[in-house]
């Protein structure tokens, strides 16, 4: 099973990159969690999608989204809710809107953020659940991983160096995956 991972965050020290990267270290046997990047996509510009069609930063991680058998969205929260980069990302991958139902309809995501304020990311998540939604995502709803205090979560080298978030992100990957799993033709 291949999963696909992206972060939210453009930022070299990001948490949840941390995270993601973290997670890749964690997936059950068996799985696998390929990281993607919403790194060189431009703000979203109907006159650019129609005069030059997809950037082909966007075409990478929707053909990656599209290939994999599930979405781990790794996401910052900014003024309580999602990154625009990211929004703006998905949005971008999300076009034309006939490609939906392939890209992203049934596909099974989960949603995941570190923060170092107290609260790791939870009104963030719950932005993300009408978005996931409209596009036809199975949303996968069996744990929660909102990651605070994430100043002390990850060494200065970005390794997670806490051992109970360490096993809560195991336990969570491997929920998920089987929920993948569950829903694989």
């Amino acid at each position: 099973m291949r999963l696909l991972g992206v972060s939210g965050s453009l930022r070299r020290g990001s948490y949840n990159s941390a995270l993601l990267r973290a997670a890749a270290g964690l997936m059950p046997e068996g799985s696998r969690l390929d990281i993607g990047s919403i790194a060189g996509i431009p703000l979203y510009d109907g006159d650019l999608e129609a005069q030059s069609g997809l950037p082909e930063a966007v075409a990478r991680l929707k053909q990656q989204i599209e290939e994999s058998d599930g979405l781990l969205l790794v996401t910052p929260e900014y003024n309580n809710s999602i990154p625009g980069v990211f929004k703006n990302a998905i949005d971008w991958a999300s076009r034309p809107a006939a490609d939906i139902p392939r890209v992203f309809g049934g596909k099974k995501v989960a949603v995941i953020g570190a923060s170092p304020g107290a609260f790791g990311t939870i009104l963030s998540q719950n932005a993300w659940l009408p978005v996931l939604r409209t596009l036809g995502c199975e949303i996968w709803s069996g744990g929660r991983l909102m990651v605070s205090g994430a100043g002390r979560v990850f060494g200065e080298d970005g390794s997670l160096a806490d051992p109970k978030i360490e096993q809560r992100l195991g336990a969570y990957l491997a929920g998920f995956v089987s929920f993948v799993e569950g829903g694989r033709r």
